[in-house]
């Protein structure tokens, strides 16, 4: 067993690291290898050129950027500096800049130019024409830089900053370290806060169930503005003092190389992530005979196909969410195998977990399944929506997971299934009223509905049925509309244009109905060879 980490907010925990083990490798990720002690002197000329540019307590820097070496040193600078991160996800259109950017009423914005197809800037000028004047829009943001060392003419590039001042902010271990933005029941994305010390608190103890050491390796291919990347993967890593092996972009052989170059021992998998590597490079990871744990979701039969066909034994099941820290339950990876299958393992340290009856909130025995609640260390609460807060949190402090699982008689808890109506696409969540709410402002939509629908490797697509004014709107239509301008995650995967949505006599949605149209349309498509 570790210890656990004496710092208490995230730029002493990397500073305690450096500390302690200077020259251990701390972060892989393309051409770039850094010490502890390397990264820990990025993170502070990374403080010198956010002061430069004004950057100080209580103040806001949305990171707009993939799994590049500079999300890791500008994330720490800016909490240096005691400002607070909001990691913006990088698949964004014009439409997500707008809320998130309004929400998030960020002081700094830090962007990479642009991400695989993405033109990250040209969205950005569609709502900021002349990126170095003041914006109407958003009056707060102050500045925008661009990541790298060439920026459009109006933007510096972060290479090219000035250092400022060397001025420490000061931080609190119960002040906001990340907003992260979650999707769920709600027309807009929710801002959920996670505080300095229990991320790292929560970390170390997903750490000490996966077995973590110095001496591991972790590999990591989602995106790190994710809670299963900066709040979990990162934490439980750098708590140990271990090294994080990023990959930029998920693509199984390029994993299965890295992997094995680098000798992993730990993995961070989705079912997506598994159904590739098994179906594309199973035999080349099963012979990284380095890699024995790691974290995974999934059913019961996708977590064995994992740990048996990639030949990951000590692979961990895990619970949990954003509002959560990540993960609240996770199975200790010396758990017997039938267990890691059926349980997502016991609450971590300092976590409670109970079930309740969805309608009455009565609490319920061991093994009777209802509505998942969670106590501990949880986010402080959605900025900006007391509404949302009142929804989610009980009377006496709990966090309603919207989830359906049972807490067994051993002290372990078995998820069953989702209560709400978020869908959960390659583990990313999606909320259907936000999708609704975008089709609705297409001028030939009258009417849309968004669910989800099974798929054998995504777990869920979304599906959409619109009622079209006039009738020249086809499905390749909406589909096209929602690509050019929501992020890529929430586009429906199929479409279907129909006369009518079944309702009731008083006009309810007769979701049942849908949901079978919509498996049944998603199975046509599969038949048809679409993956």
């Amino acid at each position: 067993m570790s210890p656990m980490p004496a710092a208490e907010t995230l730029p002493d925990l990397l500073r305690e690291c450096a500390a302690a083990a200077p020259e251990r490798e701390a972060l892989v990720v393309g051409g770039v290898r850094w010490t502890y002690a390397q990264l820990a002197e990025e993170m502070e000329r990374a403080r010198r050129k956010l002061r430069g540019i004004g950057v100080g307590q209580g103040d806001v820097v949305a990171l707009l950027a993939p799994n590049v070496a500079e999300w890791v040193p500008v994330a720490f600078g800016a909490l240096a500096c005691g400002a607070r991160v909001d990691a913006f996800n990088t698949w964004v259109k014009a439409y997500d800049i707008d809320y998130l950017l309004t929400s998030s009423q960020a002081s700094v914005l830090v962007l990479a130019d642009r991400v695989r197809g993405n033109d990250l800037v040209g969205e950005l000028r569609k709502l900021v024409p002349d990126l170095s004047k003041p914006s109407e829009v958003f009056p707060g943001l102050r500045r925008i830089v661009v990541l790298g060392d060439e920026g459009p003419a109006d933007a510096p590039a972060w290479s090219a900053l000035a250092q400022g001042p060397d001025e420490h902010g000061k931080p609190g271990p119960d002040d906001a370290a990340f907003v992260l933005y979650t999707s769920g029941s709600t027309k807009n994305p929710k801002a959920v806060p996670l505080c300095h010390g229990d991320l790292i608190r929560n970390g170390f103890h997903i750490g000490e169930r996966m077995g973590l050491t110095a001496e591991d390796r972790v590999w990591f291919g989602s995106p790190l503005f994710w809670s299963f990347g900066c709040a979990n993967a990162l934490m439980a890593t750098m708590t140990h003092q271990a090294c994080f092996v990023l990959q930029e972009q998920f693509e199984p052989a390029v994993a299965a190389d890295l992997m094995a170059a680098e000798r992993v021992s730990a993995a961070y998998l989705l079912p997506a992530m598994v159904d590739a590597l098994v179906t594309a490079v199973a035999d080349r990871v099963r012979a990284v005979t380095t890699l024995r744990t790691g974290l995974t979701i999934g059913r019961p039969e996708e977590v064995e196909r994992a740990i048996t066909r990639l030949g990951i034994a000590e692979l961990c099941n895990v619970y949990g969410s954003t509002e959560t820290y990540g993960n609240c339950c996770v199975t200790d990876h010396r758990m017997p195998l039938e267990t890691r299958l059926r349980t997502q393992g016991e609450p971590l340290t300092g976590v409670e977990v109970r079930a309740a009856d969805q309608e009455t909130g009565a609490l319920l025995a061991a093994g009777e399944p209802g509505e998942l609640q969670v106590h501990g260390r949880l986010t402080p609460g959605y900025l900006g929506d007391d509404e949302a807060n009142a929804a989610a949190f009980t009377a006496d402090g709990w966090f309603r997971t919207g989830d359906r699982g049972v807490v067994n008689a051993d002290g372990t808890v078995s998820f069953v299934g989702r209560i709400t109506d978020m869908i959960k696409t390659s583990g990313i969540n999606v909320s259907p009223a936000e999708v609704e709410s975008f089709l609705a402002g297409h001028p030939d939509v009258a009417e849309a509905v968004v669910l989800g629908a099974p798929h054998p490797s995504r777990d869920e697509v979304v599906v959409a049925f619109v009622v079209a004014r006039g009738g020249n709107l086809t499905a390749p239509d909406v589909i096209a509309h929602c690509k050019e301008r929501i992020a890529g995650y929430k586009v429906p995967w199929a479409v279907a244009i129909v006369d009518e949505l079944p309702k009731t006599g008083t006009g309810k949605l007769v979701r049942r109905t849908l949901r079978d149209q919509a498996e049944k349309l998603v199975q046509d498509k599969l038949k048809a060879g679409k993956p």
